[in-house]
């Protein structure tokens, strides 16, 4: 914090340093719906470009009656060129800390991240974005938390449905969301993680297909039949794998293509 400020700085009242009489401790305050460039380490090792929906908040003692929220995005600017990680999100937090004078603070940051996939029979190239949240919680003189979540947009076909029919089945499209908290920071292939999840699906998604390609999918998805039990199972099952993972969460929901409602299930770990 620069310290040589001019006289009619200096002469402006600081209202938020001021005491507060209520005795009134404050869990969380900050800023949230800051859309802000990001920088993510992606799973070939390079950065991608795309834009968070950032949260940042911070403990406020019951004496204090306010925090600085410029501070907050000031420190989202410090970091704007630089590649993030899992082990720089939670430095980015430590640094929240000792910018905010807190002993707690809470950062999350919500955003599309895209990956480049090739069609399965024409191999054409195209883009497929999933929904992804990294969050750290820091506190003072303990190691910082990491967590994340992703969507992923998978297809699922019906088992009953296949079983009963003379020919055909009902498919339809459905979202695997995965929570993951960590037991130590780590580096983390956000491409082989999704690529996972994609795979317990009865077919993964594409964003651009040939006919040949619509073909080979349509089977796929036939001969690999999913419950939405299943697909929560699965995905539990391909998680216990991962090291470092301390807990985690597994939800489905397929958007029923021959019913008005979805078909869900959520599993977790403990």
């Amino acid at each position: 914090m620069n310290t040589l400020l001019d006289p009619v700085t200096m002469a402006m009242p600081d209202v938020q340093s001021g005491p507060d009489t209520r005795r009134i401790a404050i869990q969380r305050v900050g800023v949230r719906g800051v859309r802000h460039p990001l920088l993510v380490a992606a799973g070939d090792g390079q950065p991608q470009a795309t834009i968070a929906d950032w949260e940042m908040t911070v403990a406020l003692p019951a004496d204090e009656k306010g925090t600085h929220m410029s501070r907050f995005i000031a420190l989202l600017e410090s970091h704007r060129a630089r590649p993030m990680t899992p082990a720089a999100l939670c430095g980015l937090a430590q640094s929240m800390l000792d910018l905010l004078h807190a002993d707690a603070g809470d950062v999350a940051a919500r955003f599309p991240y895209f990956i480049e996939k090739q069609a399965p029979v024409s191999g054409v190239g195209s883009l497929m974005d999933y929904q992804v949240c990294w969050s750290v919680r820091a506190r003072r003189g303990e190691a910082p938390r990491f967590s994340l979540s992703v969507l992923v947009p998978v297809t699922s076909l019906c088992p009953c449905s296949k079983a009963i029919s003379e020919y055909g089945a009902h498919n339809q499209r459905s979202h695997v969301s995965v929570e993951l908290e960590y037991s130590q920071v780590q580096a983390v292939d956000l491409d082989a993680l999704i690529r996972g999840v994609e795979s317990q699906a009865s077919s993964e998604l594409w964003g651009l297909l040939k006919r040949a390609d619509e073909k080979f999918v349509t089977e796929r998805a036939y001969e690999n039949p999913k419950f939405v039990e299943d697909l929560v199972r699965d995905v539990a099952v391909m998680l216990q794998r991962l090291p470092g993972v301390a807990s985690y969460q597994v939800t489905a929901e397929n958007f029923e293509s021959i019913h008005n409602h979805s078909a869900y299930a959520v599993v977790h770990s403990g």
